[in-house]
């Protein structure tokens, strides 16, 4: 249900996990968005970007927020969507922050029950911005960040229109630093016809 991996030591002997350059032959439809303020406990939808087979890569300065993240599978009234997000200092005693992906939102449908968010721990050094490549294969949902945490769920919108994405920042202003989209391209012949959708 997963990328292929790639999997290595960094300079700290921390394990460093990224997908597989080779997904990189699947891009096509490129859309590019510049540096945009996230307000706090506001949300900024991407109207250029959306899609139920694309790769996300973004950067984002999480300034003073206590979580950041994007929502993807969106519909545009927001009844239908997937978050993707880190919690800053999410655990009040130890200090903790955590990835996690909150599909308790992402389904309308009767037949879909709501799970616990699947959560891993990552953080981030002074300075350092969140990079989150995600990968949206209509209803599975992989999170690589910062080459040290990956995250990897199932969502099941029921409407077509929830393809959409946004960004969005709680407790504090963040900002995005760039992001790109691409379109992804289907390793089987048969699916081609549903490309870009």
């Amino acid at each position: 249900m997963t990328l292929p991996r790639h999997l290595s030591l960094g300079e700290d002997n921390a394990l460093c996990i990224e997908p597989v350059p080779e997904v990189e032959s699947l891009r096509f439809g490129h859309r590019h968005i510049d540096a945009l303020d996230i307000p706090a406990n506001g949300e900024v939808v991407l109207d250029r970007v959306r899609g139920k087979a694309i790769e996300i890569d973004a950067v984002i300065d999480a300034g003073e927020a206590r979580e950041v993240g994007l929502y993807v599978l969106r519909s545009p009234d927001g009844a239908e969507r997937t978050r993707i997000s880190l919690f800053r200092d999410s655990d009040r005693w130890l200090g903790i922050s955590a990835l996690q992906i909150d599909v308790s939102a992402a389904s309308l449908r009767s037949d879909v029950f709501a799970r616990t968010p699947e959560t891993g721990p990552l953080e981030l050094a002074a300075g350092e911005h969140l990079r989150l490549r995600i990968f949206v294969d209509r209803s599975i949902i992989e999170v690589f960040v910062n080459g040290r945490q990956c995250l990897t769920l199932r969502a099941y919108p029921e409407r077509e229109d929830s393809h959409g994405v946004s960004l969005f920042a709680r407790g504090g202003p963040a900002k995005l630093a760039s992001l790109d989209c691409w379109q992804m391209r289907s390793v089987w012949p048969e699916l081609t016809e549903r490309e870009g959708r």
